[in-house]
Protein backbone atom coordinates (compact mmCIF):
# COMPACT_ATOMS: atom_id res chain seq x y z
CA UNK A 1 0.00 0.00 0.00
CA UNK A 2 1.19 3.13 -0.12
CA UNK A 3 2.51 5.35 2.40
CA UNK A 4 1.83 8.89 1.22
CA UNK A 5 -2.06 8.18 3.17
CA UNK A 6 -3.21 7.81 6.94
CA UNK A 7 -4.54 4.51 6.65
CA UNK A 8 -4.04 1.40 4.03
CA UNK A 9 -7.54 0.97 4.35
CA UNK A 10 -10.37 3.21 5.65
CA UNK A 11 -14.01 1.68 6.47
CA UNK A 12 -17.46 3.85 6.83
CA UNK A 13 -19.44 2.03 8.77
CA UNK A 14 -18.47 -0.54 11.72
CA UNK A 15 -20.61 -3.33 11.28
CA UNK A 16 -20.42 -6.70 10.12
CA UNK A 17 -19.33 -5.14 6.89
CA UNK A 18 -16.53 -4.02 8.19
CA UNK A 19 -15.32 -5.41 11.68
CA UNK A 20 -15.14 -8.99 10.43
CA UNK A 21 -12.46 -8.05 7.67
CA UNK A 22 -10.84 -5.09 9.63
CA UNK A 23 -9.81 -6.66 12.40
CA UNK A 24 -7.51 -9.47 10.79
CA UNK A 25 -6.52 -7.31 8.37
CA UNK A 26 -5.01 -4.78 10.60
CA UNK A 27 -3.51 -7.87 12.17
CA UNK A 28 -1.82 -8.43 9.09
CA UNK A 29 0.59 -5.63 9.65
CA UNK A 30 -2.12 -2.71 7.12
CA UNK A 31 -3.23 0.49 8.66
CA UNK A 32 -6.47 0.14 8.96
CA UNK A 33 -9.40 2.41 10.43
CA UNK A 34 -13.13 2.65 10.93
CA UNK A 35 -15.41 5.80 10.71
CA UNK A 36 -18.77 5.46 12.80
CA UNK A 37 -21.42 8.37 13.98
CA UNK A 38 -23.13 5.91 16.51
CA UNK A 39 -22.75 2.49 18.36
CA UNK A 40 -19.88 0.16 17.63
CA UNK A 41 -20.74 -2.78 15.75
CA UNK A 42 -23.79 -0.96 13.26
CA UNK A 43 -27.40 -2.75 12.95
CA UNK A 44 -26.98 -6.16 13.99
CA UNK A 45 -25.33 -6.02 17.39
CA UNK A 46 -26.77 -3.35 18.34
CA UNK A 47 -31.13 -2.57 17.03
CA UNK A 48 -31.32 -6.10 14.40
CA UNK A 49 -30.60 -9.61 14.83
CA UNK A 50 -29.19 -9.79 18.33
CA UNK A 51 -32.06 -8.01 20.11
CA UNK A 52 -34.55 -9.69 17.94
CA UNK A 53 -33.51 -13.34 18.56
CA UNK A 54 -33.74 -12.46 22.64
CA UNK A 55 -36.83 -11.06 22.44
CA UNK A 56 -37.92 -13.77 20.01
CA UNK A 57 -36.69 -16.64 22.61
CA UNK A 58 -39.18 -17.23 24.77
CA UNK A 59 -41.83 -17.81 21.88
CA UNK A 60 -41.07 -21.34 20.88
CA UNK A 61 -40.46 -21.85 24.53
CA UNK A 62 -44.41 -21.04 24.48
CA UNK A 63 -44.92 -23.12 21.68
CA UNK A 64 -43.39 -26.14 22.74
CA UNK A 65 -45.37 -25.61 26.26
CA UNK A 66 -48.45 -25.62 24.15
CA UNK A 67 -47.32 -28.89 22.10
CA UNK A 68 -46.69 -30.64 25.16
CA UNK A 69 -49.65 -30.07 26.75
CA UNK A 70 -50.66 -33.17 29.57
CA UNK A 71 -46.63 -33.62 30.06
CA UNK A 72 -46.11 -29.77 31.21
CA UNK A 73 -48.15 -28.05 32.94
CA UNK A 74 -49.36 -24.99 30.64
CA UNK A 75 -50.03 -21.79 29.40
CA UNK A 76 -47.07 -20.01 30.43
CA UNK A 77 -46.72 -16.36 31.21
CA UNK A 78 -44.48 -14.01 29.05
CA UNK A 79 -43.30 -11.16 30.95
CA UNK A 80 -42.29 -8.53 28.07
CA UNK A 81 -40.62 -6.06 30.46
CA UNK A 82 -38.12 -8.64 31.71
CA UNK A 83 -37.62 -9.95 28.51
CA UNK A 84 -36.78 -6.24 27.06
CA UNK A 85 -34.36 -6.09 30.33
CA UNK A 86 -33.00 -9.33 29.63
CA UNK A 87 -32.20 -8.02 26.00
CA UNK A 88 -30.49 -4.96 27.26
CA UNK A 89 -28.29 -7.54 29.40
CA UNK A 90 -27.19 -9.42 26.74
CA UNK A 91 -26.53 -6.76 23.88
CA UNK A 92 -25.48 -3.76 25.77
CA UNK A 93 -21.33 -4.82 26.09
CA UNK A 94 -21.40 -5.38 22.20
CA UNK A 95 -20.07 -1.96 21.10
CA UNK A 96 -17.39 -1.75 24.09
CA UNK A 97 -16.76 -5.46 23.30
CA UNK A 98 -16.21 -4.96 19.74
CA UNK A 99 -14.35 -1.92 19.89
CA UNK A 100 -12.30 -3.17 22.08
CA UNK A 101 -11.52 -5.80 19.53
CA UNK A 102 -10.87 -3.31 17.09
CA UNK A 103 -8.38 -0.98 19.12
CA UNK A 104 -6.33 -4.47 20.47
CA UNK A 105 -5.73 -5.65 17.07
CA UNK A 106 -4.49 -2.04 16.16
CA UNK A 107 -7.59 -0.60 14.25
CA UNK A 108 -8.04 3.24 14.54
CA UNK A 109 -11.75 4.35 15.49
CA UNK A 110 -13.15 7.75 14.29
CA UNK A 111 -15.79 9.04 15.56
CA UNK A 112 -18.19 10.87 13.90
CA UNK A 113 -20.13 11.09 10.40
CA UNK A 114 -17.49 10.48 7.33
CA UNK A 115 -18.23 11.95 4.63
CA UNK A 116 -15.82 11.63 0.62
CA UNK A 117 -14.19 14.64 -0.21
CA UNK A 118 -12.13 12.77 -3.19
CA UNK A 119 -11.56 9.19 -3.69
CA UNK A 120 -8.76 9.35 -1.11
CA UNK A 121 -9.91 11.26 2.03
CA UNK A 122 -12.61 12.03 4.50
CA UNK A 123 -13.89 14.90 6.39
CA UNK A 124 -14.49 13.15 10.01
CA UNK A 125 -15.74 15.44 12.55
CA UNK A 126 -14.10 18.50 11.32
CA UNK A 127 -10.77 16.70 10.64
CA UNK A 128 -9.70 15.02 7.51
CA UNK A 129 -7.90 11.55 6.91
CA UNK A 130 -6.73 9.61 4.00
CA UNK A 131 -6.55 6.26 3.00
CA UNK A 132 -5.00 4.07 -0.44
CA UNK A 133 -8.26 2.30 -0.28
CA UNK A 134 -11.93 3.08 1.34
CA UNK A 135 -14.69 0.31 1.97
CA UNK A 136 -18.14 1.93 1.75
CA UNK A 137 -20.34 -0.52 4.90
CA UNK A 138 -23.00 2.02 6.02
CA UNK A 139 -25.79 -0.69 5.59
CA UNK A 140 -29.48 -0.06 5.75
CA UNK A 141 -32.14 1.68 7.48
CA UNK A 142 -35.95 1.35 8.41
CA UNK A 143 -37.87 2.68 5.42
CA UNK A 144 -40.68 5.40 6.21
CA UNK A 145 -44.05 5.35 3.99
CA UNK A 146 -44.42 8.69 2.17
CA UNK A 147 -47.93 9.08 3.49
CA UNK A 148 -49.53 11.81 5.85
CA UNK A 149 -49.22 11.29 9.06
CA UNK A 150 -45.84 9.26 9.06
CA UNK A 151 -44.38 10.87 11.60
CA UNK A 152 -46.85 8.63 13.92
CA UNK A 153 -45.02 5.49 13.01
CA UNK A 154 -42.45 3.60 14.55
CA UNK A 155 -39.35 1.26 13.28
CA UNK A 156 -38.10 -2.06 14.12
CA UNK A 157 -35.79 -0.31 16.98
CA UNK A 158 -38.44 1.52 18.53
CA UNK A 159 -40.53 -1.49 18.97
CA UNK A 160 -37.40 -3.76 20.59
CA UNK A 161 -36.92 -0.86 22.77
CA UNK A 162 -40.72 -0.41 24.15
CA UNK A 163 -40.78 -0.45 27.76
CA UNK A 164 -44.38 -1.88 27.93
CA UNK A 165 -45.99 -3.47 24.78
CA UNK A 166 -49.25 -1.82 23.52
CA UNK A 167 -52.46 -3.41 23.56
CA UNK A 168 -53.40 -3.05 20.05
CA UNK A 169 -50.06 -2.67 17.50
CA UNK A 170 -51.08 -1.95 13.62
CA UNK A 171 -47.76 -3.84 11.64
CA UNK A 172 -47.32 -1.99 8.08
CA UNK A 173 -45.98 -4.59 5.54
CA UNK A 174 -45.89 -8.10 5.26
CA UNK A 175 -41.84 -8.78 5.07
CA UNK A 176 -38.86 -10.42 7.76
CA UNK A 177 -39.46 -7.58 10.31
CA UNK A 178 -43.45 -7.60 9.89
CA UNK A 179 -43.83 -11.34 10.29
CA UNK A 180 -41.29 -11.68 13.03
CA UNK A 181 -42.51 -8.81 15.51
CA UNK A 182 -46.17 -10.01 14.75
CA UNK A 183 -44.92 -13.24 15.89
CA UNK A 184 -43.45 -11.97 19.25
CA UNK A 185 -46.44 -9.54 19.56
CA UNK A 186 -48.75 -11.38 19.53
CA UNK A 187 -47.06 -14.11 22.23
CA UNK A 188 -46.76 -11.44 24.50
CA UNK A 189 -50.49 -10.56 24.61
CA UNK A 190 -50.86 -7.63 22.06
CA UNK A 191 -54.14 -7.70 19.85
CA UNK A 192 -51.85 -7.63 16.57
CA UNK A 193 -53.24 -6.40 12.68
CA UNK A 194 -50.96 -6.69 9.58
CA UNK A 195 -51.43 -4.51 7.12
CA UNK A 196 -50.35 -6.35 3.50
CA UNK A 197 -49.11 -3.43 1.14
CA UNK A 198 -49.95 -6.67 -1.76
CA UNK A 199 -51.59 -10.39 -1.61
CA UNK A 200 -48.40 -11.88 -1.17
CA UNK A 201 -46.09 -12.22 2.49
CA UNK A 202 -42.20 -12.83 2.35
CA UNK A 203 -42.02 -13.14 -1.44
CA UNK A 204 -39.30 -14.94 -1.53
CA UNK A 205 -40.53 -18.10 0.25
CA UNK A 206 -42.37 -20.82 -0.90
CA UNK A 207 -45.97 -19.32 -0.41
CA UNK A 208 -47.81 -22.43 0.49
CA UNK A 209 -45.42 -22.52 3.98
CA UNK A 210 -45.41 -19.09 4.05
CA UNK A 211 -49.58 -19.10 3.85
CA UNK A 212 -48.73 -21.83 6.58
CA UNK A 213 -47.52 -19.46 8.79
CA UNK A 214 -50.22 -16.92 8.24
CA UNK A 215 -53.17 -19.33 8.52
CA UNK A 216 -51.31 -20.24 12.03
CA UNK A 217 -50.98 -16.38 13.42
CA UNK A 218 -54.87 -16.06 12.08
CA UNK A 219 -55.62 -18.88 14.16
CA UNK A 220 -53.54 -17.36 17.50
CA UNK A 221 -55.87 -14.15 16.98
CA UNK A 222 -53.49 -12.00 14.48
CA UNK A 223 -55.78 -10.36 11.98
CA UNK A 224 -54.41 -9.93 8.07
CA UNK A 225 -55.66 -7.59 5.50
CA UNK A 226 -54.25 -8.09 2.03
CA UNK A 227 -53.42 -5.22 -0.70
CA UNK A 228 -54.47 -2.61 2.27
CA UNK A 229 -53.39 0.16 0.25
CA UNK A 230 -52.40 2.28 3.80
CA UNK A 231 -53.48 6.40 3.08
CA UNK A 232 -52.77 8.08 5.76
CA UNK A 233 -52.73 7.60 10.21
CA UNK A 234 -53.85 10.65 12.10
CA UNK A 235 -54.39 10.94 16.17
CA UNK A 236 -56.94 10.75 18.39
CA UNK A 237 -56.88 11.50 21.71
CA UNK A 238 -54.70 8.49 23.11
CA UNK A 239 -54.69 6.43 19.83
CA UNK A 240 -53.52 6.44 16.49
CA UNK A 241 -55.86 5.98 13.33
CA UNK A 242 -54.58 4.45 10.36
CA UNK A 243 -56.94 4.99 7.01
CA UNK A 244 -56.83 2.26 4.96
CA UNK A 245 -58.77 0.35 1.89
CA UNK A 246 -61.15 3.02 0.86
CA UNK A 247 -61.96 4.45 3.69
CA UNK A 248 -61.39 1.94 6.26
CA UNK A 249 -59.83 2.35 9.27
CA UNK A 250 -58.38 0.79 12.27
CA UNK A 251 -58.08 1.93 15.49
CA UNK A 252 -54.32 1.09 17.45
CA UNK A 253 -51.97 2.22 20.11
CA UNK A 254 -48.70 1.79 17.94
CA UNK A 255 -47.93 1.27 14.41
CA UNK A 256 -44.67 -0.19 13.31
CA UNK A 257 -43.97 0.74 9.80
CA UNK A 258 -42.54 -2.12 8.53
CA UNK A 259 -42.07 -1.38 5.45
CA UNK A 260 -38.69 -2.46 4.31
CA UNK A 261 -34.96 -0.94 4.62
CA UNK A 262 -33.61 1.61 2.24
CA UNK A 263 -29.60 2.14 1.79
CA UNK A 264 -27.48 4.98 3.68
CA UNK A 265 -26.09 6.34 0.64
CA UNK A 266 -27.11 10.41 1.08
CA UNK A 267 -24.59 12.56 2.31
CA UNK A 268 -21.43 10.50 2.22
CA UNK A 269 -20.29 12.53 -0.76
CA UNK A 270 -20.76 9.80 -3.02
CA UNK A 271 -22.40 12.03 -6.59
CA UNK A 272 -19.95 14.12 -6.07
CA UNK A 273 -16.75 11.92 -6.52
CA UNK A 274 -18.39 9.61 -8.79
CA UNK A 275 -19.39 6.21 -6.83
CA UNK A 276 -22.38 5.47 -8.96
CA UNK A 277 -25.34 4.14 -6.39
CA UNK A 278 -29.40 4.15 -6.79
CA UNK A 279 -32.32 2.90 -4.92
CA UNK A 280 -31.11 -0.36 -3.97
CA UNK A 281 -27.89 0.83 -2.94
CA UNK A 282 -23.91 0.88 -4.07
CA UNK A 283 -22.95 -0.21 -7.42
CA UNK A 284 -20.46 -2.66 -7.74
CA UNK A 285 -18.08 -5.02 -10.09
CA UNK A 286 -17.52 -8.55 -9.07
CA UNK A 287 -14.36 -7.39 -6.90
CA UNK A 288 -16.95 -5.36 -4.76
CA UNK A 289 -15.73 -2.20 -6.75
CA UNK A 290 -17.45 1.11 -6.85
CA UNK A 291 -16.85 2.96 -10.11
CA UNK A 292 -13.81 4.86 -8.85
CA UNK A 293 -11.16 2.44 -8.09
CA UNK A 294 -9.94 2.63 -4.80
CA UNK A 295 -13.21 2.74 -3.25
CA UNK A 296 -14.90 -0.71 -2.55
CA UNK A 297 -18.31 -1.27 -0.90
CA UNK A 298 -19.58 -3.98 1.73
CA UNK A 299 -22.89 -4.98 3.41
CA UNK A 300 -25.86 -4.27 2.94
CA UNK A 301 -25.71 -1.17 1.48
CA UNK A 302 -24.34 -3.24 -1.94
CA UNK A 303 -27.19 -3.31 -4.70
CA UNK A 304 -26.66 -7.20 -5.08
CA UNK A 305 -28.96 -10.30 -6.01
CA UNK A 306 -27.79 -11.94 -2.56
CA UNK A 307 -29.45 -12.03 0.10
CA UNK A 308 -28.36 -8.89 2.37
CA UNK A 309 -28.25 -10.32 5.64
CA UNK A 310 -25.16 -10.55 8.38
CA UNK A 311 -23.45 -13.73 6.95
CA UNK A 312 -23.40 -12.19 3.51
CA UNK A 313 -22.06 -8.88 5.05
CA UNK A 314 -19.39 -11.14 6.85
CA UNK A 315 -18.32 -12.55 3.68
CA UNK A 316 -17.99 -9.66 1.70
CA UNK A 317 -15.86 -8.04 4.92
CA UNK A 318 -13.50 -11.24 4.97
CA UNK A 319 -13.05 -11.28 1.05
CA UNK A 320 -12.01 -7.65 1.16
CA UNK A 321 -9.96 -8.51 3.54
CA UNK A 322 -8.16 -11.37 1.62
CA UNK A 323 -8.23 -8.78 -1.49
CA UNK A 324 -6.33 -6.08 0.19
CA UNK A 325 -3.91 -7.97 2.10
CA UNK A 326 -2.38 -9.87 -1.49
CA UNK A 327 -4.21 -13.07 -0.84
CA UNK A 328 -6.24 -12.88 -3.55
CA UNK A 329 -6.94 -11.36 -6.69
CA UNK A 330 -10.15 -13.30 -7.36
CA UNK A 331 -13.57 -12.03 -7.99
CA UNK A 332 -16.19 -12.69 -4.99
CA UNK A 333 -17.81 -15.89 -5.46
CA UNK A 334 -20.42 -16.12 -3.04
CA UNK A 335 -21.41 -19.59 -1.65
CA UNK A 336 -24.99 -20.74 -1.51
CA UNK A 337 -26.23 -18.37 1.37
CA UNK A 338 -29.65 -19.66 3.71
CA UNK A 339 -31.82 -17.02 5.31
CA UNK A 340 -34.62 -17.62 7.59
CA UNK A 341 -37.59 -15.94 9.24
CA UNK A 342 -37.71 -16.17 12.45
CA UNK A 343 -42.01 -17.03 12.96
CA UNK A 344 -43.21 -19.50 14.72
CA UNK A 345 -42.79 -21.96 13.11
CA UNK A 346 -39.82 -21.03 11.68
CA UNK A 347 -39.61 -20.44 7.56
CA UNK A 348 -35.67 -21.32 6.06
CA UNK A 349 -34.63 -21.58 2.88
CA UNK A 350 -30.87 -21.79 0.99
CA UNK A 351 -30.04 -22.78 -2.81
CA UNK A 352 -32.43 -23.03 -5.86
CA UNK A 353 -36.20 -21.84 -5.15
CA UNK A 354 -39.21 -24.43 -5.60
CA UNK A 355 -40.89 -21.94 -7.86
CA UNK A 356 -37.51 -21.91 -10.04
CA UNK A 357 -36.81 -25.75 -9.74
CA UNK A 358 -40.55 -26.77 -10.69
CA UNK A 359 -40.16 -24.55 -14.38
CA UNK A 360 -37.08 -26.59 -15.36
CA UNK A 361 -37.45 -30.42 -16.06
CA UNK A 362 -33.57 -30.84 -14.95
CA UNK A 363 -34.94 -30.41 -11.57
CA UNK A 364 -36.93 -32.80 -8.96
CA UNK A 365 -38.66 -31.58 -6.20
CA UNK A 366 -39.72 -33.73 -3.38
CA UNK A 367 -41.61 -32.90 -0.82
CA UNK A 368 -41.63 -34.20 3.04
CA UNK A 369 -44.00 -34.38 5.73
CA UNK A 370 -41.05 -34.16 8.62
CA UNK A 371 -44.00 -35.03 10.76
CA UNK A 372 -43.56 -38.91 9.29
CA UNK A 373 -40.14 -38.52 11.22
CA UNK A 374 -40.29 -41.01 14.64
CA UNK A 375 -38.18 -37.78 16.14
CA UNK A 376 -40.30 -35.01 15.42
CA UNK A 377 -42.95 -36.73 18.09
CA UNK A 378 -40.73 -36.44 20.76
CA UNK A 379 -41.94 -32.80 20.91
CA UNK A 380 -45.16 -33.06 19.52
CA UNK A 381 -44.33 -30.68 17.14
CA UNK A 382 -48.07 -30.30 15.01
CA UNK A 383 -46.71 -29.05 11.67
CA UNK A 384 -44.05 -28.96 9.67
CA UNK A 385 -43.13 -29.54 6.23
CA UNK A 386 -40.01 -29.22 3.65
CA UNK A 387 -39.32 -29.07 -0.07
CA UNK A 388 -35.71 -30.51 -1.10
CA UNK A 389 -34.77 -29.97 -5.03
CA UNK A 390 -32.35 -32.50 -6.23
CA UNK A 391 -30.83 -32.60 -9.72
CA UNK A 392 -30.64 -35.48 -11.97
CA UNK A 393 -27.44 -36.75 -10.62
CA UNK A 394 -29.09 -36.60 -7.28
CA UNK A 395 -27.00 -33.55 -5.81
CA UNK A 396 -29.33 -31.87 -3.21
CA UNK A 397 -29.36 -27.64 -4.55
CA UNK A 398 -31.61 -26.10 -2.86
CA UNK A 399 -34.00 -26.96 0.54
CA UNK A 400 -37.08 -24.99 1.98
CA UNK A 401 -38.37 -25.90 5.81
CA UNK A 402 -41.52 -24.51 7.48
CA UNK A 403 -41.32 -25.95 11.32
CA UNK A 404 -39.87 -25.14 14.58
CA UNK A 405 -37.05 -26.69 13.36
CA UNK A 406 -36.41 -25.01 10.39
CA UNK A 407 -33.32 -22.69 10.83
CA UNK A 408 -30.98 -26.04 12.17
CA UNK A 409 -32.41 -28.23 9.36
CA UNK A 410 -31.19 -25.66 6.67
CA UNK A 411 -27.85 -25.49 8.54
CA UNK A 412 -27.43 -28.76 8.69
CA UNK A 413 -28.21 -29.73 4.68
CA UNK A 414 -25.97 -26.23 3.99
CA UNK A 415 -22.73 -28.54 3.00
CA UNK A 416 -24.42 -31.17 0.89
CA UNK A 417 -25.66 -27.75 -1.20
CA UNK A 418 -22.72 -25.67 -1.08
CA UNK A 419 -20.33 -29.07 -1.94
CA UNK A 420 -22.23 -31.09 -3.87
CA UNK A 421 -21.86 -33.89 -1.93
CA UNK A 422 -22.86 -36.79 -4.14
CA UNK A 423 -24.92 -40.00 -2.95
CA UNK A 424 -21.59 -41.85 -1.69
CA UNK A 425 -20.06 -38.68 -0.02
CA UNK A 426 -23.46 -38.23 1.99
CA UNK A 427 -23.62 -42.09 3.07
CA UNK A 428 -19.93 -40.96 4.83
CA UNK A 429 -21.76 -38.79 7.12
CA UNK A 430 -22.27 -39.90 10.26
CA UNK A 431 -24.36 -37.66 12.83
CA UNK A 432 -24.96 -37.30 16.08
CA UNK A 433 -27.96 -39.19 17.19
CA UNK A 434 -30.94 -38.53 18.20
CA UNK A 435 -30.44 -35.12 16.50
CA UNK A 436 -32.69 -32.94 14.26
CA UNK A 437 -29.77 -33.14 12.07
CA UNK A 438 -29.59 -36.72 11.57
CA UNK A 439 -33.71 -36.64 11.20
CA UNK A 440 -32.91 -34.35 8.42
CA UNK A 441 -30.33 -36.04 6.12
CA UNK A 442 -32.52 -39.19 6.34
CA UNK A 443 -34.52 -37.64 3.64
CA UNK A 444 -31.71 -37.40 1.34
Amino acid sequence: MENKYDYDVLYLGSGHGTFDGAIPLAGKGLKVAVVESGLIGGTCPNRGCNAKITLDAPVPLQRQVEDLQGIVTSPITLNWSETVKHKHDVISGLPAFIAGLLKDNGVTVLHGRGKLLDRHTVSVGGQTATAAKIVIATGLRPHRLNIPGSELAHDSSEFMDLKELPAKIAIIGAGYISLEFATIANAFGSEVIVLMHGQKALRKFHQPFVEHIIADLEKRGVHFVRSANVAYFEKKEAETIVHYANDRTVSVNWVLDATGRIPNVEDLGLKDIGVKYDKDGIIVNDHLQTTVPNIYASGDVLKKSQPKLTPTAIFESTYLMHLFAGETSSAISYPAIPSVVFTSPRIARVGLPVEKAAENDDYTVVKNNVLDNWYRQVTRETFGENALVFDKSHHLIGATEVSEHAEDVINSLLPAIELKLKPEQIERLIHLFPTIGSASWELL
